[in-house]
């Protein structure tokens, strides 16, 4: 593997690392009514429980409500 790109490599040391952390799933629906499950790394997870905590929502419900902020704003 030692004859990979510099940037090949730090890209999956980057993958490795990713996949031994714990991951955090989130449940929601979407706008449509969708189910939704939303895996989070664990920097992702830290922040939308900052963003929910703040705004006094659970963290589906601050997704829930995200989903229905148009993609051009």
């Amino acid at each position: 593997m030692s004859d990979l790109p510099d940037d090949e490599t730090l890209f999956l040391k980057t993958l490795v690392k990713a996949s031994r952390q714990r991951s955090h799933q989130v449940k929601w629906a979407d706008r449509d009514g969708t189910d939704r499950l939303t895996v989070l790394t664990p920097a992702e997870a830290s922040r939308l429980n900052a963003i929910a905590h703040a705004r006094k929502l659970s963290k589906s419900e601050v997704l829930r409500q995200t989903a229905h902020i148009p993609v051009n704003s």
